[in-house]
């Protein structure tokens, strides 16, 4: 198979492509392979992605579909909820989308959950494919089938399991993507590592001079590497029944924090911070090093990742935790390390420890 595609399937389940692109010219004829040709089409994005990139991807899909029109809503995690699912329903009622249509989500993970979850619950399920245009979506989000958007002050409360049908990456987009922005995809990124493959972690270090020259054969090769781990976990466990909860690695913390902050911090920042609180809290068990945990902060600071935060009482971010969706009958499923490239969840850490973690990362 071509090295511009990975192949993510469970036998029965879902099949589909991931293709590694540098442009959009391939993206009529990949949805044309995978049998969609015809189709009506929306593409949702939002006010960030629009003015760079819609043009190119409409122009492509009208080379395979004669109806293809679009859904933008305001750019931000605050637009990710049922209001805004709701105006997309009504906008897709209004343009007579049936069963056969297909929803092509077009921005980063905020345009992405939301798009799956719509595509989850119109008519009880239609089609939909991933074109990720930032490094967090294209590590993360996009690959898995987890959809969902937030509900009050509770983030992902409300979702869908919906595998899309085909994710379309175009790397170019991410010299477009902010600095801020392309920093919290490395928080995804050093979080894959550490999850299982300890030599991919340090592969990522050696090479942050040319990761954030953003030098593009730098950038395929750990974002394919990122997609192969999580589609093995994802087409072992889709419906996170056990190995899939290692993905949330350093999210536990990383989302509490994240909505105490009302969103002001963005999820791959939260996602750094939360890993310096995991590989803390690891190392007081002696399941790292001090040399370990040291090395991980300094992965986080090196790819410009916050290695604390203000404004926040430790209490706080506490039961922040035990309202978060990973709870389990009354137990938080904290992702621990045993070493750098190791990790395995823990339903015995006490609110002593999390205090105690939780307080290395604030000022």
């Amino acid at each position: 198979m071509s090295e511009k595609i990975l192949l993510v399937k469970r036998d029965g389940d879902f099949h589909y492509p991931i293709y590694f692109e540098n442009d959009f010219s391939g993206l009529s004829q990949a949805v044309k392979d995978a049998g969609f040709a015809g189709r009506k089409i929306c593409v949702v994005t939002d006010s960030h992605v629009r003015p760079l990139y819609l043009e190119a991807v409409i122009d492509e899909l009208e080379k395979i579909s004669s109806c293809v029109f679009c859904f933008c809503f305001e750019a931000g995690e605050k637009n990710k909820n049922l209001d805004t699912v709701q105006e997309l329903y009504r906008t897709l009622i209004q343009n007579e989308m049936d069963r056969k249509g297909l929803l092509v989500a077009l921005g980063g993970g905020v345009v992405g959950d939301l798009t799956g979850f719509g595509a989850a619950t119109y008519l009880r399920g239609i089609d939909f494919i991933q074109v990720p245009t930032t490094l967090l979506a294209q590590v993360d989000s996009s690959v898995g089938g987890k959809t969902g958007v937030d509900f009050q002050q509770y983030k992902n409360m409300v979702g869908a399991f919906h595998q899309p049908v085909l994710v379309y990456m175009n790397m170019s987009t991410l010299h477009s993507l902010p600095d801020t922005e392309f920093a919290c995809g490395m928080g995804e990124i050093l979080k894959t590592g550490l999850i299982c493959d300890g030599d991919f972690f340090r592969f990522v270090n050696s090479n942050q001079p040319f990761i954030k020259e953003r030098k593009l054969d730098i950038l395929s090769v750990m974002i394919r590497r990122c997609c192969e781990i999580k589609a093995g976990v994802v087409e072992r466990d889709p419906k996170e029944k056990g190995e899939r909860a290692l993905l949330n690695l350093g999210h536990t913390v990383g989302h509490a924090v994240e909505k105490l902050k009302d969103f002001r911090l963005l999820h791959g920042q939260c996602v750094g911070l939360g890993l310096i609180a995991a590989a803390y809290l690891s190392m007081k068990r002696n399941l790292l090093t001090q040399e370990e945990y040291e090395e991980i902060r300094i992965s986080c600071k090196n790819f410009d990742l916050p290695l604390t935060v203000d404004g926040l009482k430790a209490e706080d971010v506490l039961l922040a935790t035990k309202k978060d969706k990973k709870m389990e009958q009354g137990h938080i499923k904290f992702i621990l390390m045993n070493g750098i490239g190791k990790s395995f969840i823990d339903t015995t850490v006490t609110d002593s420890e999390l205090i105690s973690a939780i307080g290395e990362i604030l000022k």
